[in-house]
């Protein structure tokens, strides 16, 4: 495999960055404290420098950006013991250029070895997020700026729709209570301008930017029937936005935490129901259904994705420096089902009140 010099990746991709000089500082302070092993400080300066670029008018910067950043940040968590993470930055390197390759000398070994992890996880298309889910946020940042956003249909389904991710208990009995359309149509436009951030201008930015999001999770999150924006993805996405970045590992043995053996090929319900009414039989067919060779040891049909959201992205309610969302599927459980544990659900919360004047919902 032909060797790339990072240095030169780097300095190509920044070119453009000349006219933006608070972000080429930062990139270089970034690089020096990776350098110098500084590798919280350095975290702390990628922080910065996505703030920076993900202000309006540096779209390029953010683009060109996006590469180098994830392995900067795929370095220093690395080298500070969180190996998935760097792992998953890693391969959102690699889908910008994938043929780079890691200067051992010049990085911690924990780095060399999650560089190459994943590089073989690429290779080997090991089940895993596709690249447009690895950069969530440069996709959604396309989208948003091409694909004009869709408001949603005004009729009696309405409150069923994403909006309900936004409505208050109160909000949603009213909208019960309603039944014909002009009623409905003086809730919804109330509904929006509460929630208009800047009341002074034409537009309501907070509902464009809520339908933008809809649009992008009905074209990327759907499963089966179920519209994209109603997904437990969809939700998130929705109340939260775009992850800092996505990743997508098998379940394997002893990882279930709801079969601690292992994950089986008959769930206890196919069980259940294929010795009913056996009689002495049903001992010997418990045992083929559940006996040797009926364990998955490693399934593509079964997998955890993480959406991890760094500070900058969280509500300014939620004092952690990190949240993560993590999605199953699992046979006999479903498709990319939300983990709801106390911090997954407070960080929803937060989103939604931060949106809503503080109302509980």
């Amino acid at each position: 495999m032909k060797k790339m010099i990072l240095a030169s990746i780097f300095a190509s991709l920044f070119a453009g960055f000349l006219s933006a000089q608070s972000v080429v500082e930062l990139f270089q302070k970034a690089k020096q404290q990776v350098k110098a092993a500084s590798y919280t400080d350095a975290l702390t300066t990628l922080d910065a420098l996505d703030a920076e670029t993900a202000k309006e008018g540096h779209e390029s910067e953010r683009r060109m950006a996006e590469g180098p950043l994830a392995f900067l940040r795929g370095v220093c968590d690395a080298a500070l013991g969180k190996g998935e993470e760097a792992r998953a930055e890693f391969q959102t390197y690699l889908t910008f250029v994938p043929n780079a390759s890691i200067d051992a000398s010049m990085y911690p070994k924990k780095a060399v070895v999650a560089f190459e992890d994943a590089r073989k996880s690429l290779a080997s298309g090991a089940k895993r997020a596709p690249a447009e889910m690895a950069s969530l946020a440069n996709s959604y940042a396309r989208f948003r700026g091409t694909t004009p956003a869709a408001p949603e249909n005004l009729n009696e389904t309405w409150g069923n729709g994403p909006v309900r991710f936004l409505m208050t208990a109160e909000e949603k009995i009213e909208w019960s209570r309603l039944s014909d359309p002009v009623s409905r149509s003086e809730f919804v436009t109330k509904f929006w301008t509460s929630r208009d951030l800047r009341p002074e201008t034409p537009d309501n930015e907070f509902r464009q930017e809520f339908e933008t999001r809809v649009a992008f999770a009905d074209a990327n999150f759907s499963q089966d029937e179920v519209r994209g924006s109603l997904t437990d993805r969809g939700m998130v996405f929705v109340l939260v936005g775009p992850p800092t970045w996505v990743g997508r590992k098998p379940i394997r043995t002893g990882e279930d935490t709801a079969d601690a053996a292992g994950m089986s090929t008959s769930t206890r319900n196919d069980v259940t129901t294929a010795t009913a009414g056996a009689g002495r039989n049903q001992a010997a067919i418990a045992d083929r259904m559940t006996g040797p060779g009926t364990r998955i040891l490693d399934s593509a049909a079964n997998w955890r994705e993480v959406w991890h959201y760094r500070r900058e992205l969280l509500p300014a309610a939620i004092p952690y420096h990190q949240v993560d969302f993590d999605f199953i599927t699992r046979k006999g459980y479903g498709k990319n089902v939300l983990q709801r544990d106390a911090i997954t659900l407070s960080t929803l919360e937060a989103a939604r009140r931060a949106r809503t004047g503080g109302r509980p919902s």
